[in-house]
């Protein structure tokens, strides 16, 4: 039998899996919003989603319809999520204000903080949070304390 390589091609060790109600218009504004490149998607019966995937910015994330029977639960149904999904761009204000324009809401906007980046977070209308961020200096660690104490936080 061939080796197989442990982490397929165009994967890494971690990927978030969403699940999603309405996993294909989840797709389509993951698109809208940050340029996500679909790959694949298999739809069971009736038509859900039993997995898809797409990357963002070379990351894979895949995608499953919400499926109660099945214990499949998004975070609409569970009234939010403790996981916020971080993607690192470019230009975090132009991907920020095109992901509210393709329809997520800014739930803190974008500042320069003390870690080095420049960040906000969106929710997408699927109930996923995302913080967006560009690094734009680099701060050491030992530094990390009195930079975050010299911080005014947003809100």
């Amino acid at each position: 039998m061939p080796k197989v390589k442990t982490i397929p091609d165009g994967m890494t060790a971690v990927t978030p899996h969403l699940v999603v109600a309405g996993a294909a218009e989840a797709i389509e504004f993951y698109k809208k919003a940050f340029g996500a490149v679909e790959e694949m998607r298999l739809a069971g019966p009736g038509g859900k989603l039993m997995h898809a995937r797409v990357h963002i910015n070379g990351a894979a994330v895949f995608l499953v319809d919400e499926m109660p029977e099945w214990n499949c639960l998004g975070p609409k149904v569970l009234k939010g999520s403790p996981v916020t999904i971080h993607l690192y761009v470019a230009d975090v204000d132009a991907v920020v204000a095109q992901a509210v324009k393709a329809g997520a809401t800014a739930t803190m906007p974008v500042t320069d903080m003390f870690w080095g980046d420049r960040y906000g977070i969106v929710q997408d209308p699927f109930g996923h949070n995302w913080s967006i961020a560009t690094h734009v200096r680099d701060v050491k660690n030992e530094d990390l304390p009195a930079a975050m104490k010299a911080q005014k936080m947003p809100g």
